[in-house]
């Protein structure tokens, strides 16, 4: 169950229906987990997640992106590009750290397959990819992640409630030595001035951080008595989605209050942790086959009071996001009989 089913409440601003980052219309979420033994006590205990800023041809209709480091300890793809022209024209996907390469080329073949003209009579495309480290849990080093799980993971994306906890790339994550994985929140918007609710929701794959961080009495929770795991500096992924119109500018500002939320549940940046946020809008698409010179776009003020609350909200999104996810992480085996256990298991 999500963290305030758990009676604990993060924040001042409402959630939105689903509690989840599907709640911005139009974005969808797919998994793929992969969960088997192998020989010699090795263990398959991964996963991709995929996250569509809406359910059409992403390279046809791009969506404004922007992108923040945190912590660069990371291997992501195509994060580059976003940086130059602020706009995302792929599934956005997440999976372990040597899983890259594979969820990278599945994605290709997926848009090649789907969008002919891709380096034919136009350009070629860019492929977002972010990773964790989950090679505590996950045989990492036997590269079960396939190219078809990348393809799979895109064409059973839905908006529906996303699964949590020990699913997806989440699958063997691990965060403040219980279990991590996926979690995903999210926060309705208000304006005063119009009926207009914004809506701006957060997907996380949680893997960083050690027992002695978390502040257990800050939320009401009492220590869950468990051995200590000797994993490496970890990482999370942050993807942040809205309906608002904002710019690229605008939305790496946003992806910078995500820091705020990971910030809130003990997390210091550790050095070898690739914190690193994703955040779209879906408000204003860009058409790759525009002729037109100029491009027509609005965009909220940044001195309007509802800058202010958007942030706020990418602040509270992310730290229940985080939450969720441990709220959801169910204990877990994985390669060399290890188990990490869930924080409520």
């Amino acid at each position: 169950m999500k963290i305030r089913e758990r009676g604990i409440t993060i924040g001042k601003l409402q959630p939105g229906k689903k509690n989840c980052i599907t709640d911005v219309e139009g974005v969808m979420v797919g998994q793929i987990t992969l969960d088997y033994p192998l020989n010699n006590g090795q263990y398959a205990c991964t996963g991709v997640t995929a996250v569509l800023p809406h359910g059409g041809n992403l390279f046809s209709e791009k969506v404004p992106a922007a992108s923040y480091v945190i912590n660069g300890f990371g291997k992501t793809t195509g994060l580059v590009q976003v940086e130059e022209l602020g706009l995302i024209e792929s599934p956005i996907m997440l999976t372990n750290t040597f899983g890259v390469p594979a969820v990278t080329h599945g994605t290709l073949e997926y848009l090649l397959r789907t969008t002919p003209e891709v380096g034919d009579t136009t350009g070629t495309v860019n492929i977002v990819v972010g990773e964790c480290n989950d090679g505590y849990l996950n045989s990492i080093r036997t590269l079960p992640v396939r190219p078809e799980h990348a393809i799979a993971a895109i064409e059973n994306a839905n908006p529906e409630r996303a699964e949590e906890g020990a699913v997806g790339a989440g699958k063997g994550m691990v965060c403040f030595g219980y279990k991590g994985g996926a979690g995903a929140s999210s926060r309705i918007i208000s304006e005063e001035q119009s009926s207009k609710d914004y809506i701006i929701g957060c997907l996380v794959v949680t893997n960083f951080g050690n027992k002695d961080e978390f502040p257990f009495s800050k939320y009401g929770l009492s220590e869950v008595p468990q051995e200590t795991k000797d994993t490496p500096d970890g990482s999370i992924m942050i993807i942040l989605a809205t309906d608002a119109p904002v710019s690229d500018r605008q939305l790496k500002r946003l992806a910078k209050r995500c820091g705020i939320g990971l910030g809130r549940t003990g997390s210091h940046f550790s050095n070898g942790s690739g914190d690193i946020v994703i955040a779209f809008s879906t408000a204003n698409k860009v058409s790759h086959g525009s002729i037109n010179m100029m491009e027509n776009a609005h965009f909220i003020r940044d001195d309007h009071p509802l800058m202010n609350r958007l942030f706020q909200g990418a602040a509270e999104a992310a730290e229940e996001a985080i939450l969720n996810s441990l709220s959801q992480g169910v204990t877990t085996k994985g390669r060399e009989g290890r188990v990490v256990e869930g924080m409520f298991s």
